[in-house]
């Protein structure tokens, strides 16, 4: 199977060749047909299988064909609707690629940055707009966005707005977009809230689904370290000592965590910088830019930051900390093991993040190999016992004299009143 054989036209192979594209995948191999033709789409389909090439190239196709040769004026009559700043850029940056010999305008809009350059480019005429909903929204409300032609609308990452809060503004942009039009909804989940919108929106839907989320890819060695929280941070940096690493992901559970890894690695003489939503949105491009060009050697970032990267030749994925939802840990180390290639996925578990542990071999259904020879082997194995206090009455600095010739740290102190 060829895209030549998908129906693509030649503005478009010539595109996809000198972006080294082959042949399809399965997302695209199912999606690319039943989008041309004009049929709502669900997508159920983990990261890293190439699904934005299974919505934009047919997106490209009709509105190019739809253009022709004439001098038909440039207004939005696609809109992929995306929950990340990097995700648009992404999607934005592909879509420039495959449409470079076609006449078709794309615009990326979110926020964080002014919208200034945004607005000019809206100005000038957009065929394609890529967007993020609280921009967007903005946007709309200064009447600088014009939704009545949309012809084609893309719900990109649907659990992942849910997740991040956006389904409320979603349904607003959905209310000003024409009722008659093409959906296409993607979504790694099938929560209820977003079963309910599939109903609503779509009429009709082919269904494609590419490996369950349940499910990570073969091709990604997966393995675990049972560690103290205290030692974690030294674990890494004794990882990265290896040079067979060239390139590490590492993912931490909030923005403070992200930039406390990246002192003490750069303390280490280690390369790295963070990613997450209180870095600006140059800061994060940068970030990003210098980890792909290979001069930052160490990415850290939290989920939502790193939602939208997409890198080739990522060689490990590092959970720093486990995520609470198992999910997350599918999207996480899937940032690896992309376009055909290998990855490894290291994660770290202290005591309290065990249950989180069994919830994600659970889902994935195996069991993940754990490393026990190394130096930082788990010592804590139970959970520290808290201090009996009286509702009425609060525990003084003074605690009885028997306990604390134990030596022991925990204990159920005696305190005095």
């Amino acid at each position: 199977m060829t895209f030549t054989d998908l129906g693509m036209i030649p503005s478009i192979i010539k595109a996809l060749e000198e972006e080294n594209y082959s042949t399809p995948t399965p997302i695209q191999e199912q999606a690319i047909p039943s989008v041309l033709a004009g049929r709502d789409l669900l997508g159920c389909a983990q990261t890293g299988t190439g699904k934005t090439a299974a919505f934009a190239l047919p997106i490209i196709q009709r509105l190019s064909e739809q253009q022709g040769a004439g001098n038909v004026p440039h207004r939005i009559r696609s809109l992929i609707l995306t929950p990340t700043r990097e995700l648009a850029l992404q999607i934005h940056e592909n879509i420039e690629a495959y449409a470079r010999y076609t006449r078709l305008r794309c615009c990326a809009i979110f926020g964080g940055v002014s919208q200034k350059v945004q607005e000019r480019s809206l100005q000038q005429g957009v065929d394609i707009l890529v967007a993020t909903p609280g921009r967007l929204i903005d946007l709309m409300n200064q009447k600088c966005i014009d939704l009545q032609h949309v012809q084609i609308f893309v719900l990109d990452e649907a659990d992942r707005m849910l997740d991040m809060g956006f389904i409320h503004d979603v349904k607003k942009i959905i209310a000003k977009i024409p009722l008659k039009k093409q959906t296409l909804l993607f979504s790694a989940t099938m929560p209820p809230e977003i079963s309910k919108m599939v109903k609503s929106l779509l009429v009709d839907p082919v269904k494609v689904e590419i490996t369950p989320v349940s499910s990570t890819a073969n091709r990604i060695e997966q393995s675990v370290y049972f560690v103290d929280k205290g030692n974690k941070q030294k674990l890494l940096t004794y990882l990265l000592e290896n040079k067979s690493i060239t390139s590490a992901l590492v993912f931490t559970r909030t923005k403070h965590g992200a930039n406390r890894v990246v002192r003490e690695l750069v303390k280490g003489d280690i390369q790295a910088q963070a990613i997450h939503g209180d870095k600006s949105q140059t800061a994060r491009q940068l970030a990003l830019s210098n980890f792909k060009e290979g001069t930052t050697r160490v990415l850290v970032a939290t989920d939502i930051a790193a939602r939208g990267i997409d890198i080739d030749e990522l060689s490990h994925v590092i959970n720093f900390n486990l995520p609470n939802i198992p999910e997350t840990y599918v999207h996480r180390i899937g940032r690896t093991g992309r376009a055909g290639m290998s990855g490894i996925a290291i994660s770290f578990c202290e005591f309290e993040e065990k249950s989180y542990f069994s919830d994600i071999e659970k889902l994935i259904g195996k069991r993940i190999p754990v490393v026990k020879d190394h130096p930082y082997p788990m010592l804590i194995t139970t959970e520290p016992i808290k201090p009996v206090v009286s509702k009425n009455k609060q525990p003084s600095k003074t605690f009885n004299k028997q306990n604390s010739k134990s030596g022991s740290s925990q204990y159920r102190g005696k305190f005095s009143t």
